[in-house]
């Protein structure tokens, strides 16, 4: 029988990891072992592991002196899983009756040995479908994000973030959302684990382009569900998400745009400073624009030390 790992990696989280690690012990364990659960701790502050090992599961800890990143946490993780499957769950997330036996059941089918990355429909509060997959952020993706295009031109600049329109059948996709992330383990050992330069944000994204490199798709099932809140511990550090956001999208174009294209992201993400001043302002919002400032500064040093 397959064995399943997952590997939840926690910042500050508290109460919604408590509950995510309770809601695996309540969903269903047909056709596979649940071998261990493996919690990275990035060096929290608010007693997040407290009891987090007495809910009914068999948890590992791992605990970081300092915060080293989704990315590398995710590998310290992996690097201990006994799995033949890695399920990645963000701690903002609640699994229901079924969120494990049927990707498993589904993933293990022989005419589906081509798939090595499966990812479940994720839902609300109020049981509305939440972003669930994404389409690869390309220079015409990214361009019309970034200018708003996305809205007034969708056929020539699609959405990066999949509707639930977009999903509503299953079937597959570029990327499925890291929040419910299910990768078989020799897809992930072959792919060498998460690229640990991204150190939170697109470092799903970039592993699910390398396995579809190496011949492995990925996939959305609709018909199951998880819950996920969604922005989890990085609402509080709204600055610092946006930084790690622009940084990783101009890491990610560095590493799979040609020159010309990766040249017109970072000037893109450039142009993007006063759009979203200007949206701070109409909003009358000066955390928003206090926040653009910090995170560009900090954007505008971090590659300035680089070069």
């Amino acid at each position: 029988m397959k064995r399943l790992s997952i590997i939840i990696v926690n910042w500050n989280t508290k109460q919604q990891l408590r509950d995510c690690v309770a809601s695996i012990g309540t969903a269903r364990q047909d056709g596979f072992v649940l071998c261990d659960v493996v919690v990275v701790d990035n060096a929290s502050t608010d007693d997040s592991l407290h009891g987090v090992d007495q809910l009914g599961v068999p948890v590992a800890i791992i605990r970081n002196i300092e915060n080293r990143g989704f990315a590398a946490a995710c590998n310290q993780g992996a690097a201990v899983a006994a799995g033949d499957y890695l399920l990645f769950l963000n701690p903002d997330t609640r699994l229901f009756e079924d969120s494990l036996t049927n990707p498993i059941g589904f993933m293990q089918r022989p005419s589906n040995s081509g798939i090595g990355i499966c990812g479940i429909r994720l839902v609300d509060e109020e049981g509305n479908a939440s972003t669930s997959a994404a389409r690869f952020p390309t220079l015409r993706v990214m361009t019309g994000k970034i200018l708003g295009l996305t809205k007034l031109f969708p056929s020539v600049f699609p959405a990066h973030l999949m509707t639930s329109t977009d999903l509503r059948e299953s079937g597959s996709v570029d990327q499925v959302i890291g929040a419910f992330f299910l990768i078989r383990k020799n897809v992930f050992d072959r792919c060498g684990g998460f690229d640990e330069r991204f150190f939170v944000y697109f470092e799903e994204v970039d592993l699910s382009l390398r396995a579809k490199q190496l011949g492995y798709s990925s996939y959305f099932l609709s018909e199951v569900s998880a819950f996920h809140k969604g922005g989890g511990s990085s609402e509080r550090v709204k600055a610092a998400r946006l930084f790690y956001s622009l940084r990783s999208r101009i890491l990610y174009a560095q590493k799979h745009y040609s020159w010309m294209e990766f040249v017109a992201l970072v000037l893109l993400t450039g142009l993007e400073l006063p759009l979203r001043l200007v949206q701070g302002v109409l909003r009358t919002s000066w955390s928003d624009i206090n926040n653009t400032f910090a995170a560009y500064t900090h954007l505008a040093a971090y590659f300035v030390r680089r070069v």
